[in-house]
């Protein structure tokens, strides 16, 4: 007969506990999916992971009490400080007001900090000069302060741009620690220490109504 070539299908004898132990593996096997997508990763989607393409430190004698602050300005007009932490490609990431806000917390109390330092950090490349100035803020000892500033290329390996020292001496004192230019690849063309003051850059731009708003020193948008 054509059913002993096996070309009917045969009914099986029907087993209850087969069936339940198949619907309890499935059972699990949603579950088990369902915890994956739970522990997955975080969608990235949106997001950006910008990278610092420079970092210029600024430092001043640990433990030393006055304020200074630093200010870089980008070839477009953008100056990050205080007052404007972030501005177009530049981040100030620290800001340090020598024994005023120098805290870290230990156990829940707050241990002063020796280190007196802030950092600006470059995410992406514009060609054209770079402005990076030191001000006396708050002059509370009445003496000379030696400062260290540090520029560094991060990519596509480590290379220090400039190191050096300036000197300021009174509250409102500014001066030019270092000017960088840079080509649209990044790379460094030129580097000088030529005055450049970015407080009359604020004076000024008031002043004549130009593109650089002086509570901040974001470059603005005419809308002539």
């Amino acid at each position: 007969m054509m059913d002993d070539y096996g070309l009917y299908p045969r009914e099986e004898n029907f087993d209850p506990f087969s069936v339940m132990l198949f619907k309890a593996l499935q059972i699990v096997a949603f579950f088990f999916f369902i915890a994956l997508l739970a522990i997955s990763p975080e969608s990235k989607e949106g997001k950006i992971d910008s990278k610092a393409e420079f970092i210029i430190t600024m430092d001043w004698p640990d433990n030393h009490p006055d304020d200074l602050d630093m200010f870089v300005q980008d070839p477009i007009g953008n100056i990050a400080w205080y007052r404007h932490r972030e501005a177009g490609f530049l981040t100030l990431d620290r800001d340090d007001r020598g024994g005023a806000n120098d805290f870290i917390m230990v156990n829940g109390k707050k241990i002063p900090s020796p280190i007196r330092e802030e950092i600006v950090t470059v995410r992406g490349i514009v060609a054209g000069e770079y402005t990076v100035n030191v001000s006396h803020f708050v002059a509370r000892t009445g003496q000379p302060v030696d400062v260290t500033v540090k520029v560094q290329k991060l990519n596509p390996s480590a290379q220090v741009v400039f190191d050096d020292h300036v000197t300021v001496d009174h509250t409102g004192d500014e001066k030019t620690a270092v000017r960088f230019r840079l080509d649209a690849e990044g790379k460094v063309i030129d580097v000088s220490r030529r005055p450049k003051s970015l407080m009359e850059t604020f004076r000024s731009s008031w002043r004549n109504g130009a593109d650089i708003d002086p509570n901040t020193g974001v470059r603005r948008i005419r809308r002539d």
